[in-house]
């Protein structure tokens, strides 16, 4: 099944309407019809309807102002019949929450048009749950960490997000760059408009063309409708270029042209589109060899990397993972309905001395499993799949401040000293909210506390830890 959410049908042509009805629901959707006699938008507000398909001449009878209310209307699929004059005045004033079908249908061409307007509706949705949060909040919430490294990303990307310019976010697969390109867009001045991921290495190349800068009807087989690529879909927000690396040179060399004139043609097209567009791309690749080996356009590269931002590997911000853990089992806990209290002293220690060569995406991956195969209690070495145990010790990580080392306490460049003892603080209070399996009071037994005071810090801190 495609999602809870419900797709309403409004059209007098009946097999128009039940042929739409039943393609969809073969491909899993739930669908709803207009109904005659009761009112249009009525009819959307009593039921919870994800996007509206429907017929343009009904939609002018019976809603004549549904552009602008386009709001209970999003996303709307438009059908357009032969002859029908007023679709070009439509093309010109529909926003991007509007995609227009021709008649008669290409039931392809609507199932694609569909998959699209669920996708934008998940973006805006994603949007509106973190749009309204603080700076710091959104970023804590997003991406889990508060050692240094994390905390000198978290600067990088306010300061970044202020600015229009070209970001490039590197960093090994797993380690989160859609989630920092999320943040960038998220704390920009676009915030309230798209953000649109496209992963180029996932796009088969000869779809790739169509599917950044959209096609005219005709332009190649298959083609039987103008359609919007990602760049105008992206139009006033923000385009996420991932895995950039992959790119071909004949994409590479129209990408550059949108980033030099922010114009761009269809495919097909005979006239160039202006469009205002902020580009953040991402890579696990090392794209300066790729420019040495003439696999990527050096003056592409110049123009990407104008910000380059590097995520760092799990490995390298241990400290970082009993809060992950704790983050993950939460959350994992309450979608399974299962009741993980959380890892024994060892299984803690093993995994955080592991390497994670899949960084955060294995982590995640694994603590939802043990959740699911582990139900309720405590998680103890013999849980773990055997890669984890094999050649690792059950020894805690050691805890250290930021610049420090056993054998050298104070480095020759010098240190910050209030953020280092804020680090070795903070790293304390984890350990022991994991070693409690996140019980408040135990935790502050064992850093000689009182539990007020404890919860204080951890507030002052933004240390969040579940409940008691």
């Amino acid at each position: 099944m495609h999602g809870n959410g419900t797709i309403f049908i409004a059209d007098n042509d009946v097999k128009t309407r039940d042929l739409v009805s039943a393609f969809l629901t073969y491909q899993g959707y739930s669908i709803t019809a207009a109904e005659p006699g009761n009112s249009f938008f009525d009819t959307l507000q009593k039921n919870n309807v994800d996007i509206v398909i429907a017929d343009l001449a009904y939609l002018q009878s019976v809603a004549p102002d549904f552009l602008e209310r386009s709001s209970l209307l999003n996303p709307l699929l438009v059908l357009i019949g032969y002859g029908d004059t007023s679709a070009f005045e439509l093309n010109k004033t529909a926003d991007e929450t509007v995609f227009t079908l021709p008649k008669p249908l290409n039931l392809d061409e609507l199932e694609s048009l569909v998959m699209r307007a669920r996708e934008y509706q998940s973006m805006k949705m994603y949007d509106r749950s973190v749009g309204d949060s603080a700076q710091h909040q959104l970023l804590s919430t997003t991406m889990i960490g508060t050692s240094a490294p994390m905390q000198a990303l978290f600067e990088m990307i306010t300061k970044v997000a202020a600015s229009n310019a070209t970001v490039l976010i590197q960093g090994e697969s797993g380690t989160g760059k859609e989630l920092a390109a999320r943040a960038i867009h998220q704390l920009s001045d676009r915030h309230a408009k798209n953000f649109v991921p496209v992963n180029c290495a996932a796009i088969p190349d000869d779809l790739l063309e169509s599917e950044l800068f959209g096609h005219v009807k005709g332009s190649f087989t298959g083609a039987y409708a103008n359609r919007a690529g990602r760049f105008e879909m992206a139009d006033k927000g923000t385009l996420f270029l991932d895995e950039i690396g992959d790119m071909k040179a004949n994409l590479q060399v129209k990408l550059l042209r949108v980033l030099q004139n922010r114009e761009f043609e269809p495919v097909g097209a005979s006239k160039s589109q202006r469009v205002d567009v902020r580009i953040v791309a991402a890579t696990n690749k090392n794209l300066e060899e790729l420019v040495i080996s003439r696999d990527f356009r050096e003056d592409l590269y110049y123009r990407l990397s104008v910000i380059p931002i590097t995520i760092p590997p799990l490995r390298e911000r241990r400290e970082d993972i009993p809060l992950m853990i704790h983050t993950f089992l939460t959350r994992f806990n309450a979608d399974k309905r299962h009741a993980v209290k959380g890892l024994s002293r060892e299984a803690l220690g093993i995994l955080c001395n592991y390497e994670w060569p899949g960084n955060v995406r294995e982590l995640e991956n694994l603590v939802e499993r043990l959740v699911i195969l582990k139900g309720s209690g405590l998680i103890v070495p013999d849980d773990l799949p055997e890669k984890y145990l094999s050649g690792k010790t059950a020894q805690f990580v050691s805890v250290q401040s930021p610049g420090l080392s056993a054998d050298n306490l104070l480095p020759d460049g010098g240190i910050c000293l209030n953020s280092a003892v804020d680090e070795f603080e903070n790293n304390l209070i984890m350990q022991a909210l994991s070693r409690s399996g996140g019980n408040k009071k135990e935790a502050a037994l064992l850093l000689n506390l009182k539990r007020t005071t404890l919860i204080e810090k951890l507030k002052k801190k933004n240390l969040a830890f579940g409940e008691d």
